[in-house]
C-alpha cells in the first residue's frame, strides 16, 4: 500500500468527515487493508447460487454413467461401445464450442446475462434428452446442453473469482467445484435408485431442469462484478457492489477511503483498455483482445499456465472413470456397478471438502506437488491389478477389490488437488484479457474431455486397461514436472499483484515470498482490526 494517497479521479468517492479526521489522526494502520477484512455472509449464499452452474455441470456430466448402463433398447436397440463414445462426447464437444465462445460472451454481455443463457441451455438440452427414442436424437440432446455445461463451466469460477476477496477467493472458488462433486454424487444416488425402473432414465434426465429453472429465476436478482462494471464504466454501480461485499454482518463497515482505494485500482486496470476500444465495434475487440493475449508475455505466459494445468486435468484420465465407471465396474464383475460408482463419486465430493479448507491455507502449487504424484501412483496399481484380474472375475476377487480401492486412491488425490486447481484460472488474467483467457484454458479442457470421452472404450479395447492406466499414470508424471516449472504460488494476492508478478517470467521462487508476506500481512491487519474494533466498542460502552 503506497505511503501516500493516490489524487481522486472524477469517480472517486467523496469521503465522510468521520473517516477523514479518523484516517489523519491515526495514520496508514488505522486504514488497514480492505482485502484483509471480514466479508459480507450473504456473499458465500450468492456463490452457493452461483454454483448451481457447477452442479448442473457436475449433475449433467455424471447421470450418463448410470443411463448408459440402464437404457438398455429404449433408444431403439442395445446402443454398441461406438454409440456409447458418441452420446458421451456429444456433451464434450457442445462444451467446448460454448467454452470458446463464452468468454468474449462474457466481456460484451456481462457474467450475470450469460449465466441465464447458460441456464436455457441446460432445459433445453435435458427436455431433448428426455424424450428422444433414437441415438441421434440423444446426442443432439446432450450437444445442445454441452454448450450449457461449457459456458457455465467458464462462467462460474469467473464471477465467482472476480467477487471474491483474495484471502477468500480459493475457498469460494472451490464451493463451485464442491458443487459439481455434489452434482456428480446425486446423479450416481438417484441413478442407482432408477436402475430397475423402465424408462428411469429418462426421469434422471428431466430432474436436472429444476436447479436451472431455480437459478435462472434467482439470478435476474444478482449484481454484476464490480471489475466487469467498473471496465463498462458503470464506476457507481461497481461501488455498491464492493461496499456490499466487504460490508460484514457484524463489526465495522470499511471506511470509504478503502473501497476509493480499490475502485481506483480497478479503475487504474480499466482505464487504458477503456481507452484503447472505445470506438471499436465486437470484432475488432475480439482481434485486438487476441493480440494482448499472445502478445504480452505476461498475459501468454497466463495462457500457459492456465491451459497446462486444464490439460493436465483431463489427459490425467478422470473423466473416463466419470463417464464409463458404471461400465467399468460391470466390466469387472460388481453385480451393483451403479452404486458402486457412487462410492467414488462420494469419495470425489469428501476430498473436494478437504481442499476446500487447505487451498488458502498451504496454497495451490504445494496441493498440486503432492497431489499428482499420488495419482500417478494409483494408476499405477489400477494398471498391475487389471492385469492380473482374471476375464470371468466376480465382486469377491481379490484384485476387483484392489481395483475400486485404487480408484478411490486415484480420485481422493485428483479431488484434494487437480481437479479444483486449474479453475482458478480466472485469477491468473489481467481484466483487458480474463473473459478470452477463461475461455482458451476452458476450451483446453474441454478438448481434452472430448478426446477422453471418444477414445476411453477404444483405448480399453486396443492397448487393454492396463496399458490404458499406465498411459495414464505417465501423463500424470509429465504435469508434475509441468507444475514444478511453470506454475507459481497465487494463493492470498490479489488478481492484479499475480498480473505484476508475471510480468517479468513465472516467478516462481517470488510468487512463494510473496505469498507469505501477504498471508503475513493479511493475519497482522486482522490482529489490528480486532484492537480497533474493541477500542470502538470501549468508547462506545464509555
Amino acid at each position: 500500500m503506497p505511503d501516500t494517497l493516490p489524487e481522486k479521479s472524477a469517480t472517486a468517492l467523496e469521503m465522510p468527515a468521520a473517516d477523514l479526521a479518523l484516517d489523519e489522526v491515526d495514520g496508514e494502520e488505522a486504514i488497514g487493508d480492505i482485502e484483509s477484512g471480514r466479508p459480507n455472509p450473504f456473499l458465500f449464499l450468492l456463490t452457493i447460487l452461483v454454483s448451481f452452474s457447477g452442479f448442473l455441470f457436475g449433475y449433467d456430466t455424471g447421470y450418463i454413467s448410470g443411463a448408459l448402463v440402464a437404457m438398455g433398447n429404449d433408444l431403439g436397440h442395445e446402443i454398441t461401445s461406438g454409440e456409447k463414445e458418441f452420446i458421451t462426447s456429444a456433451t464434450s464437444l457442445g462444451a467446448l464450442l460454448g467454452g470458446i465462445i463464452a468468454g468474449t460472451l462474457a466481456d460484451e454481455l456481462g457474467r450475470k446475462w450469460v449465466t441465464l443463457g447458460a441456464n436455457s441451455l441446460f432445459v433445453v438440452g435435458a427436455a431433448v434428452q428426455t424424450s428422444a427414442h433414437t441415438v441421434w436424437v440423444m446426442v443432439g440432446g446432450r450437444f445442445i446442453m454441452g454448450w450449457g455445461v461449457g459456458i457455465a463451466s467458464l462462467i462460474a469460477p469467473l464471477y465467482i473469482g472476480e467477487m471474491a476477496p483474495a484471502r477468500f477467493r480459493g475457498r469460494l472458488v472451490i464451493l463451485n467445484v464442491l458443487a459439481i462433486t455434489g452434482g456428480q454424487v446425486i446423479a450416481y444416488a438417484i441413478g442407482a435408485g432408477l436402475e430397475n425402473i423402465d424408462g428411469g432414465w429418462r426421469i434422471l434426465v428431466g430432474l436436472g431442469i429444476i436447479p436451472a429453472v431455480v437459478q435462472m429465476v434467482m439470478f435476474v436478482f444478482m449484481p454484476e462484478t464490480p471489475r466487469y462494471l467498473v471496465r463498462k464504466g458503470k464506476v457507481a454501480d461497481a461501488v455498491r457492489v464492493v461496499r456490499w461485499i466487504y460490508q460484514p454482518r457484524h463489526g465495522a463497515a470499511p471506511s470509504e477511503l478503502l473501497v476509493q482505494r480499490k475502485i481506483e485500482l480497478l479503475e487504474a486496470h480499466a482505464e487504458a483498455d477503456a481507452a484503447a476500444t472505445a470506438n471499436m465495434g465486437m470484432v475488432q475487440r475480439l482481434r485486438r483482445t487476441l493480440g494482448l493475449l499472445y502478445g504480452v508475455p505476461a498475459n501468454f505466459r497466463a495462457v500457459v499456465i492456465a491451459c497446462g494445468l486444464q490439460g493436465i486435468q483431463q489427459f490425467c484420465g478422470f473423466n473416463s472413470l466419470m463417464y464409463f465407471s458404471s461400465t467399468i465396474f460391470e466390466t469387472v464383475g460388481f453385480d451393483h456397478s451403479t452404486a458402486v460408482s457412487l462410492i467414488v463419486a462420494g469419495t470425489n465430493m469428501a476430498f473436494t471438502v478437504l481442499a476446500f479448507m487447505l487451498i488458502d491455507v498451504i496454497g495451490r502449487r504445494r496441493i498440486l506437488l503432492w497431489s499428482i504424484p499420488g495419482m500417478s501412483g494409483a494408476l499405477v496399481l489400477n494398471a498391475i491389478a487389471f492385469h492380473f484380474l482374471p476375464d470371468n472375475a466376480t465382486q469377491n476377487d481379490p484384485w476387483a477389490i484392489v481395483i475400486l480401492v485404487a480408484m478411490m486412491l486415484y480420485v481422493a488425490f485428483y479431488a484434494a488437488g487437480i481437479g479444483n486447481v486449474p479453475w482458478q484460472q480466472a485469477e491468473l488474467f489481467p481484466m483487458s484479457v480474463r473473459g478470452i483467457g477463461t475461455s482458451m484454458a476452458t476450451a483446453t479442457n474441454w478438448a481434452g474431455n472430448l478426446v477422453i470421452g471418444s477414445t476411453y472404450l477404444t483405448m480399453m479395447s486396443n492397448i487393454t486397461a492396463t496399458g490404458t492406466f499406465a498411459f495414464y499414470a505417465a501423463l500424470c508424471a509429465v504435469g508434475v514436472a509441468f507444475v514444478f516449472f511453470v506454475y507459481p504460488e497465487t494463493a492470498n494476492l490479489t488478481l492484479e499483484d499475480i498480473h505484476e508478478l508475471l510480468t517479468n517470467g513465472f516467478g516462481i521462487k517470488q510468487s512463494q515470498v510473496l505469498s507469505k508476506e501477504a498471508r503475513r500481512k493479511q493475519k497482522e491487519e486482522r490482529r489490528r482490526a480486532t484492537v480497533r474494533e474493541k477500542k470502538q466498542n470501549t468508547g462506545r460502552l464509555e
